[in-house]
């Protein structure tokens, strides 16, 4: 690698000090705003873990679906479900040190209640987190070392062995997942529920996820590594991926919404009347233009899908706005009814931001850009769709 790759050691380097230097700073804020960062290593903590399930989630669908378009960038993916581990182990801290934000306490009648106490005890709680970022981190370790066993060997068998992983993956993925964004996410408003809260999170988790292998990709092709292997097809069909990922989203956030204001009941308008008034208005407006608006509307011409700088920014900005939907489900809950944004968000932001391209470089960096060993490769780098 050439000194201005993306793997090079002054660029990981780099995001290793940005990361370091904004945990510095969230640990002095603890003392003097100990709810609000909590508040923001919990959305911090959250993204990092979908964005590494979201790399794992792409690879089982296109090794069951028998895709051979992607392997020509899979390691991307590759290096983004690597970062599960340390991603999904940070999250069970933050997770454990406010516990006690979750317990439900019961109003009224103990026994209407009595299955919500059970399931937020927090020992019972606290085991299921670790059963859900346990299940991840072994499929996703697997499926990637399977891949990279592949490189030595060339074997067929390999891909079908990663195609049934991923299958079970994608069933193992559906539950607990759904499980683990009740826990994490809708147990913070205890009152509130939605049948389709998993779905919702699912959508928001690959749209971010084919925002960042878009990002990568590019990145990864101006710098070297990927140069003459990723080619505007590719990123043509991941913008065709990320447009409709993008509509599906829309569709789930407005299927929650209007269901929940059309029948009125204030148990379910109690998540959104906060959220849909006051200062907090503008933010989910803002939501809704960079998660579906502006990538709807950018993205229906064909060759925006295969401009590598309309792509770039289209993928900034749906990242952007995943930041901006984890917010709007978190602070709400914990902050109350006034937004806040300053020197602790700011500085979690580069912790994301550091912390994520820091794990990526250095998981990137371990293998061969391209998985050589792959029979179908050469369908990937000729691929024209």
């Amino acid at each position: 690698m050439t000194p201005n790759t993306l793997s090079s050691p002054l660029t990981s380097n780099r995001m290793a000090v940005l990361a370091t230097f904004a945990a510095i700073v969230l640990a002095a804020g603890a003392a003097v705003a100990p709810e609000r960062i909590w508040s923001n290593l919990l959305l911090v903590g959250f993204y990092l873990t979908t964005l590494g399930l979201g790399g794992a989630l792409f690879l089982a669908l296109n090794y069951v679906c028998g895709a051979s378009w992607n392997i020509a960038f899979r390691r991307v993916p590759e290096a983004m479900a690597v970062l599960l581990p340390p991603a999904g182990i940070g999250l069970l801290i933050v997770l454990a040190l406010g516990r006690e934000r979750y317990t439900w306490h019961a109003h009224g009648d103990a026994g209407t209640f009595w299955f919500k106490e059970l399931w937020t005890t927090p020992s019972f709680w606290m085991l299921r987190a670790m059963v859900y970022v346990g299940l991840w981190i072994v499929f996703s370790r697997v499926l990637v070392s399977v891949s990279r066993r592949q490189d030595r060997s060339g074997s067929v068998g390999l891909s079908l062995l990663n195609k049934r992983l991923g299958a079970i993956f994608l069933v193992v993925y559906a539950v607990s997942f759904s499980l683990a964004s009740f826990d994490w996410l809708m147990l913070l408003e205890p009152m509130w529920f939605s049948t389709i809260w998993g779905v919702y999170n699912f959508a928001g988790t690959i749209q971010a996820a084919i925002a960042g292998i878009i990002i990568l990709s590019l990145l990864l092709r101006k710098r070297g590594p990927l140069q003459g292997f990723f080619t505007d097809d590719h990123l043509h069909d991941l913008g065709k991926l990320l447009l409709g990922f993008s509509c599906f989203w829309m569709y789930i956030w407005f299927s929650q919404y209007m269901l929940i204001w059309y029948t009125n009941i204030p148990e379910e308008t109690s998540y959104y009347l906060p959220r849909t008034q006051g200062p907090w208005a503008p933010l989910m407006v803002l939501n809704l233009v960079l998660n579906w608006v502006a990538p709807f509307l950018i993205l229906l011409p064909k060759p925006c899908k295969r401009s590598g700088s309309v792509m770039m920014k289209v993928a900034v900005l749906v990242l952007i706005g995943r930041w901006v939907d984890l917010y709007i489900m978190i602070f709400p809950s914990t902050m109350g009814s006034t937004p806040v944004f300053g020197v602790w968000e700011i500085a979690s932001g580069a912790l994301l931001v550091g912390t994520f391209g820091w794990l990526f470089i250095r998981s990137f960096g371990n293998a061969p850009p391209v998985p050589t060993g792959d029979p179908l490769l050469s369908e990937s780098l000729h691929y024209h769709c």
